[in-house]
């Protein structure tokens, strides 16, 4: 979150609008207060864009792929069984508190042949429009609104290196605009990042009654520059993530496939360390002034209470998804997070819908934790579009007639 300066402050009674925004960050805070809990700018790119992943405890990095793959894993875009997709989604946020931040989300890919693919994605995350006034002579002067947002624009390209495995490259434009009043100190943040994505799909093989299909993948996102909003500003690192999974479609017929999936997840950021002043008195944490790069590396053996604690950086989600004759989807999941890191826990629900090349997801999440999570009680809807009327869910060589 951008710093202002202490003249600035001074000029801005708390209207509504602003105290909703105001509230709405405390809120998010709240849910990563602990001493030691990760911390990266732009965080909205850790958000799930799709009610499709969002049903399965919000993984999908080995999933079968579809129109979201670009926020999961762009290297399933290879195996897409569509030659294009659309895919269009909108994630209200903290709706509880406040009724205009949210995250949108606008998706294409296209395959060029039947080994490689190429996708783009923008992403488009808006804090709310906040009002500014003003005090002079007791009377209050309207000073405008502003409307901070983030924004990211992607794109990726994913070979198949053999029948069975994909790889992919992405690189990502990131541009943070948080700064909520005049303040000629205040600039826009802009990054870059760079994912690197691998995909594995097997054939399907037999399990007795029924067939199985294997499926795997990795992804680290996000590799890039840190943040910087000012000279003289602390530089904030952007969320770079480590995500590895699996999963298992078990195919009792044609019309219907259970799919059940594990996802591992960790920040490759540097865990928060004590920091002193010149009096040697602790301060608190903060994360060291290092480069990205080197960040990436320190992350895995920086935790100060050593193995155990890096062990609780990581969070695991998994998820099922049940499909009948390509048409109807029902899914649950669950994800988890150390109570010392953030205590995220969450079961989620839902359910989609195919309707002549259209599909349409549904998600609900519902907190197991004692600190609420921003999307709790929240319902979550998006939209996929496949343009050759293929079906998405699972490939048709892997259903056996």
């Amino acid at each position: 979150m951008k710093r202002y300066k202490d003249e600035n402050a001074k000029k801005m009674p708390f209207t509504p609008k602003l105290t909703r925004f105001l509230i709405a960050f405390l809120f998010v805070v709240q849910a990563i207060g602990q001493d030691r809990v990760i911390t990266t700018g732009v965080p909205f790119l850790l958000i799930t864009p799709d009610a499709r992943a969002a049903g399965m405890g919000e993984l999908g990095v080995a999933t079968s792929a579809d129109a979201y793959a670009q926020q999961w894993n762009p290297a399933k875009y290879a195996f897409s069984e569509n030659n294009s997709g659309l895919g269009l989604s909108y994630t209200p946020y903290l709706r509880q508190l406040v009724d205009d931040i949210f995250l949108g989300s606008l998706n294409y890919f296209n395959k060029l042949n039947e080994r490689s693919a190429w996708a783009t994605t923008l992403k488009y995350f808006s804090y709310g429009n906040v009002q500014f006034n003003d005090m002079m002579s007791g009377t209050i002067i309207d000073q405008g609104s502003k409307r901070p947002n983030e924004i990211t624009v992607d794109l990726s390209y994913s070979l198949k290196l053999s029948e069975k495995f994909a790889m992919a490259v992405a690189g990502r434009f990131l541009r943070s605009d948080l700064k909520i009043h005049t303040d000629m100190d205040a600039t826009s943040a802009n990054s870059l990042g760079v994912d690197i994505a691998g995909f594995y799909q097997g054939d399907t093989f037999d399990m007795g009654n029924l067939d199985g299909l294997i499926r795997a993948g990795f992804n680290i996102s996000n590799i890039g520059p840190r943040l910087k909003y000012d000279e003289g500003g602390q530089m904030d690192f952007i969320p770079t993530n480590l995500k590895l999974g699996s999963g298992v479609d078990f195919i009792f017929d044609p019309s219907n496939v259970l799919g059940i999936y594990i996802e591992f997840s960790k920040l490759l950021v540097p865990t928060p360390v004590a920091y002193y002043d010149n009096n040697n008195q602790p301060q608190g944490y903060r994360q060291p002034d290092i480069d990205f790069f080197n960040g990436i590396f320190k992350s895995f053996n920086d935790a100060p209470g050593g193995t155990q604690e890096e062990l609780k950086e990581i969070t695991w989600a998994l998820g099922l998804e049940y499909l009948f004759a390509k048409t109807l989807a029902l899914r649950t999941g669950y994800f988890n997070e150390s109570e010392e890191k953030g205590s995220r826990r969450y079961l989620t629900f839902g359910t989609g819908f195919k309707l002549i090349g259209t599909e349409i997801d549904i998600s609900y999440l519902s907190s197991i934790s004692k600190i609420r999570n921003p999307l709790e009680n929240t319902l979550r809807f998006s939209l996929s579009f496949n343009f050759d009327g293929s079906s998405r869910a699972t490939d048709e060589q892997d259903v056996p007639e």
